[in-house]
């Protein structure tokens, strides 16, 4: 047990949920924002300009999708080069036989191909052969296998999240929204679990919602110690720079959470706010305002499907209260009532 132990280690195999559960999901969600997302903006806009050179631009870089993936996962398991490029066509076969789900089956059938490459890397005199060969087998062989299993369980939750929230938008709306959110502002994915679940429609749009809370609320309560650039790095950057701060003093955490249990049933009973864009979008908030760009993709889709008549000054001004005005002074609000109580201090929301 310890030579094999010492081979892991050698070899820096690790089996952690951190590796696993942060690092390479995390890792992913940059891959998917890298191909599938900023492909779809790119893809948006040149639907609206007429630019067909923008509309190929954006059709390249979805295609490439399950392969961006794959390789981010690998480069977050510091897998070799030649590990890391053979990753290229696991990551095809696992999103494409994972369907709506691929995103979770390229997570779970990169992971054990890095890790299998990274086993055999430079343990042979043929390396050149070896690891390539055992990398694609392992991951491609392991996605014919189980690739459309993952991806059907993965479509079925995120099918009974939406169907609950459809149900009981009210309830629903209060979960889905608090819940993303506060993955969001952890060191994890939201962006990857709306992805791996096609977390879409209502709950996608209350998943928008509770990311946005997080994000424009820990940006505007914090205004005072962090200024400007505390407002972008946070407002359109990531809440996560809080996460030193939340636990220092997790009373902090509650204004915006707070915030998003009320935006949440806000953008599925009052609103009827969907999210028909990328899965990605749902988690992604206003980071680069990919959230709400999601969205109007989203009204956009509809509109060609010929399931919406057109985007009114409700759909607007919905988008602009949940993503925006709400989250700002809900979380402020609820800062100045917290600071009264003693919950909150002067100098706890400062980042350094």
């Amino acid at each position: 047990m310890s030579r094999f132990m010492a081979f892991l280690k050698r070899k820096n195999i690790i089996f952690s949920a951190k590796r696993y559960g942060i690092d390479a999901l995390g890792a992913m969600a940059q891959g998917l924002f890298a191909s599938l997302l900023i492909g779809t903006i790119i893809g948006t806009l040149g639907e609206q300009t007429g630019s067909q050179v923008l509309m190929d631009v954006g059709g390249f870089a979805k295609s490439v999708a399950g392969p961006a993936m794959a390789i981010s996962i690998g480069y977050a398991l510091q897998a070799p080069q030649l590990v890391l490029f053979s990753l290229l066509a696991v990551g095809a076969a696992a999103n494409s036989l994972g369907g709506a789900g691929g995103p979770l089956a390229v997570l779970v059938v990169a992971i054990v191909a890095s890790e299998c490459g990274k086993a055999v890397s430079r343990e042979t005199k043929v390396d050149i052969l070896v690891t390539p060969l055992v990398t694609i087998l392992s991951g491609v062989l392991l996605s014919m296998w189980c690739a459309p299993a993952i991806g059907a369980a993965a479509g079925a939750v995120g099918g009974l999240i939406m169907w609950a929230t459809e149900l009981q938008p009210f309830f629903m709306g209060i979960l889905v929204s608090v819940i993303v959110g506060v993955a969001l502002t952890l060191p994890i994915s939201s962006a990857a679990i709306c992805a791996a679940l096609n977390l879409t429609g209502l709950a996608g749009g209350a998943a928008v919602a509770g990311c946005c809370a997080q994000m424009v609320g820990f940006a505007v309560m914090s205004f005072r110690e962090n200024k400007w650039s505390g407002l972008v790095s946070q407002g359109l950057g990531t809440s996560m720079l809080q996460m030193g701060n939340i636990v220092k003093n997790p009373k902090i955490w509650l204004p915006p959470t707070l915030a998003a249990a009320i935006t949440g049933p806000v953008a599925t009973c009052l609103f009827r706010m969907q999210m028909n864009g990328p899965a990605v979008s749902a988690g992604m908030g206003t980071c680069g305002l990919v959230g709400p760009i999601g969205v109007y993709t989203g009204w956009l889709a509809d509109m060609a499907a010929g399931t919406k008549a057109g985007i009114g000054a409700m759909d607007w001004t919905g988008m602009a209260l949940i993503c925006f005005v709400l989250p700002a002074v809900l979380s402020a609000a609820f800062c100045i009532l917290f600071k009264k109580t003693g919950w909150i201090r002067e100098g706890d929301l400062y980042l350094e």
